[in-house]
């Protein structure tokens, strides 16, 4: 399933964090819909608002994920929840994938490999985006796996969001910009209506987090050809 949304990011660099890789064409991958807001929300807001255009695969509908009262097949709104979470955070191009959600360890890595590469090809991306295994679940791992392997294979660097402390760990400081990144933020998780008892949970997070962001390289520009090395 494709979802083309309509916000086109804006181009003019609004701020300047030395320790944000460089990238034009940002490609992030997520095990399950909501993660785009609640894990990579930040990571993205910075890249959008340094000039970068977004786009999302999602691999799964989310369907195993427990729901909010008054919803039915979970799997059918999710989509579409994703949808007006990526129109909030900025993302311009958004693929949902149907893997069975709980069981991504379980296929095949070469197969999510491809579908991962094949979306790296059709948005052009210069640098993916995932959450850091050690941050995750299971299916986390697998996406991160995949996702390895694809971007060795396309010659693009790999990031991934992460704890601080975690070894080669490097920050991005959101700076001024932080109460806005945040507020999207948040507000693209509220998009994920049948996930809204979780909301409380996961606005407490974030607001832990402040104007920081914790980032590795899973593929680093050094491993790749002609990439200007950045922080890490």
């Amino acid at each position: 399933m494709t979802i083309e949304a309509t916000t086109h990011p804006q181009v003019t660099r609004a701020f300047t964090l030395d320790s944000l890789p460089s990238a034009v064409r940002v490609l992030a991958v997520t095990a399950r819909p909501g993660q785009e807001s609640a894990d990579l929300g930040g990571p993205l807001y910075a890249f959008r608002r340094s000039g970068a255009s977004l786009s999302l695969l999602c691999l799964t509908l989310g369907e195993t994920a427990a729901q909010s009262t008054g919803f039915t097949r979970i799997e059918a709104a999710r989509p579409w929840e994703i949808q007006m979470a990526a129109s909030i955070l900025g993302i311009s191009q958004v693929s949902v994938a149907s893997y069975r959600d709980g069981r991504l360890h379980r296929y095949r890595t070469s197969e999510l490999t491809g579908r991962i590469q094949h979306a790296i090809s059709k948005y052009s991306a210069d640098l993916v985006l995932v959450v850091a295994p050690e941050t995750g679940d299971i299916g986390d791992a697998a996406v991160a796996r995949a996702a390895t392997a694809a971007a060795l294979l396309a010659g693009v660097p790999l990031a991934a969001r992460t704890r601080p402390g975690v070894s080669g760990a490097w920050t991005v400081d959101l700076g001024a910009e932080a109460e806005v990144a945040r507020a999207i933020q948040k507000s693209a998780a509220a998009a994920h209506a049948t996930q809204s008892e979780a909301l409380p949970e996961m606005i407490s997070r974030v607001d832990q987090l402040g104007s920081m962001e914790t980032m590795r390289w899973l593929v680093s520009p050094a491993r790749v050809p002609g990439q200007r090395i950045m922080p890490g």
